[in-house]
């Protein structure tokens, strides 16, 4: 069983900037996705990144004002939020599979068995 464990979630205001982080328990190699899912709406896909190797994939809605990046040691993967607007308010989520990532694995949420418990993102205006 892998543990997937997120910090960083907290109350912004708008513009501001947050940093997420993921560290799963494994030593495989690992596809690590971030999702959320604000007040009302469908879980949304960020983004993701593999544990050692390749380059982040990212949704069109967040390019360029939210960054995956990943420590040197491989364990924990970071999801550097910018430019924060209220309607980024939700819940965040950092999910893990074995193996590498393809390109659109954010938009495959039921392929990732392994999910964190999730942290709050508060944008006030």
């Amino acid at each position: 069983q892998v543990r997937v464990e997120e910090s960083g979630g907290g109350l912004v205001q708008a513009g501001g900037a947050l940093r997420l982080s993921c560290t799963a328990s494994t030593p495989k190699t690992t596809c690590v996705a971030w999702f959320r899912q604000g007040p009302g709406k469908e879980r949304e896909g960020l983004g993701c990144f593999w544990t050692h190797g390749g380059r982040p994939y990212y949704a069109d809605s967040v390019k360029g004002r939210f960054t995956i990046t990943r420590a040197s040691a491989n364990t924990t993967m970071y999801l550097q939020l910018n430019n924060l607007k209220p309607e980024d308010t939700a819940m965040y989520y950092c999910a893990a599979e074995f193996g590498g990532c393809w390109p659109d694995c954010h938009r495959s949420a039921h392929r990732f068995p392994y999910w964190g418990q999730g942290m709050q993102v508060t944008v006030s205006s």
